[in-house]
C-alpha cells in the first residue's frame, strides 16, 4: 500500500469509543431499524481528501468531491440516503448520480452536513481480522462495479451509472455487519471457511437469524434511495437485463477475488456470453480486458491522489 509518511495532517476530533453488537438482533425489522440509525464510518483516505477540500472549499465543485465519494462505498451510501431525506415528499427518485446528488444538495450545505468523518480503520481498530475481511468486499466492490459497467455499455444500457452504482453497492449492508458486528461477521466467515459447501445465505441465516440481501433491500427501501437502484439490485426482477448486469457481476467478482481458476466461472462466462450476445471464448477474453480498474479502488489505509479518474472507455465490444 502506498506510504503515508509524508501525508499532510489532518485534524480530527477525538471519538468515543464505538459499541460493537455481540449478539445478534431477533428480526429483520429490528436489524434494518439498528443500521438505520447507526453510524457510518468512512476509509480514511475519504475522511483526509474531505477535510483537505474543505479547507478550500470556495474552489471545490461537484466534480471534485464526487472522484472522492465515489471511491468509497460507505461515503456513497450516505451521501444518497442524505439526499432522500433532502426530497419533498412524492418528488421522484427514478435515477441520482453522485454529481447530481452533489448539485442537487449544494457544496457548502455539504460540508456543513458531513463534518469531519469517523474513519473505519479506527472504528476496527481491535479487531484486525474484520479490516481484512472488510477489505476483501470493498475490493469485491469495484471488481463488481467495474464489470457491470462494462456489461451496461456494450449493451448500451442507458442507466450504466446506476447499474455501475448497484453492483458497487452490493454488499453495503455486509459492510454495515463487519463494522458493527465484527464477531458474528468472523463467526459467519470462518463457518464457511470450515465447510466450503456452505452457502452465503445459509450461514447468514444461522448466525444472524436473517439473509444479508433482504436487508441491502429492507434498508434501501428505508433510506428511500433512488428507486432504479433498488430495482436493479433486487434478484427477483432477474429476467430484466440491467438486474442481471448487476447479479452477474457481482457473481463473477466474488469468483474469481482469489483468482479466475474457480470452478464457478465457466458457468459465469456462459451466463454473461448469453447477456452479451457473444460466443464463450470472446466474452471471457473481454472479462480480462475490463477486469482493471477506471475508478480507484477504496483501501482500508490506502491513499487517493485527488487526481480526477480517467472516463470509462467506450469501446468495449468483444
Amino acid at each position: 500500500m502506498p506510504d503515508t509518511v509524508n501525508q499532510p495532517e489532518v485534524n480530527t476530533p477525538t471519538w468515543p469509543p464505538p459499541t460493537h453488537l455481540e449478539t445478534p438482533w431477533p428480526h429483520i425489522g429490528a436489524w434494518s431499524h439498528f443500521f438505520l440509525n447507526a453510524e457510518i464510518p468512512v476509509l480514511a483516505a475519504t475522511a483526509r481528501a474531505l477535510e483537505e477540500l474543505r479547507a478550500n472549499e470556495d474552489d471545490v465543485d461537484a466534480n471534485r468531491l464526487t472522484t472522492v465519494i465515489q471511491a468509497d462505498p460507505l461515503m456513497t451510501l450516505k451521501l444518497l440516503s442524505r439526499i432522500a431525506q433532502l426530497r419533498r415528499p412524492g418528488a421522484g427518485t427514478e435515477t441520482e448520480s453522485i454529481t447530481t446528488a452533489l448539485v442537487m444538495m449544494g457544496i457548502a450545505p455539504f460540508f456543513r452536513h458531513f463534518g469531519p468523518q469517523r474513519t473505519v480503520e479506527e472504528w476496527l481498530a481491535g479487531y484486525p481480522e474484520a479490516l481484512q475481511g472488510l477489505q476483501v468486499l470493498l475490493t469485491r466492490a469495484g471488481r463488481a462495479g467495474q464489470f457491470a459497467l462494462g456489461f451496461a455499455l456494450h449493451r448500451g444500457d442507458t442507466d450504466a451509472t446506476v447499474i455501475h452504482q448497484a453492483a458497487f453497492l452490493n454488499d453495503f449492508a455486509e459492510m454495515l455487519v463487519w463494522l458493527h458486528a465484527p464477531t458474528l461477521a468472523l463467526k459467519i466467515q470462518r463457518a464457511q471457511a470450515a465447510d466450503t459447501t456452505l452457502r452465503s445465505n445459509a450461514a447468514q441465516r444461522a448466525v444472524l437469524g436473517v439473509d444479508i440481501s433482504d436487508m441491502r433491500q429492507a434498508l434501501m427501501k428505508l433510506w428511500q434511495l433512488p428507486e432504479l437502484l433498488v430495482s436493479i439490485s433486487d434478484a427477483r426482477h432477474s429476467d430484466r437485463p440491467n438486474v442481471q448486469c448487476v447479479l452477474l457481476a457481482v457473481r463473477l467478482a466474488r469468483h474469481t477475488a482469489q483468482g479466475w481458476d474457480n470452478a464457478a466461472v465457466p458457468d459465469d462466462v456462459e451466463d454473461i456470453a448469453r447477456l452479451l450476445n457473444a460466443p464463450p471464448r470472446v466474452a471471457l477474453a473481454f472479462l480480462h480486458k475490463i477486469d482493471h480498474p477506471i475508478l480507484e479502488a477504496a483501501s482500508i489505509n490506502g491513499q487517493r491522489d485527488g487526481q480526477a479518474a480517467p472516463p470509462p472507455e467506450t469501446d468495449t465490444t468483444p
